[in-house]
């Protein structure tokens, strides 16, 4: 016999934390989707990093493995 099905789990909008909406989904509204929009453009989710913007720190050069030897 099979399983019953089950019921996809219903995530909070991750703005007002509201039950999320098909249409709009992640999001409650497009009310809310114009929030997280705007936060976007805004530059209001960023990502920590080093302040001079070098993240290449430890990363192989172009035309070489891993460990420093060229192809």
């Amino acid at each position: 016999m099979s399983e019953p099905a089950r019921e996809p789990k219903v995530r909070p909008c991750p703005i007002c934390k509201s039950a999320a909406v098909d249409a709009y989904r992640p999001f409650c509204s497009k009310r809310c989707a114009d929030i997280d929009l705007g936060k976007w453009f805004k530059d209001s989710y960023t990502i920590p990093g080093s302040e001079n913007g070098d993240d290449s720190e430890g990363l192989a050069k172009p035309g070489q493995n891993d460990d420093g030897e060229a192809h």
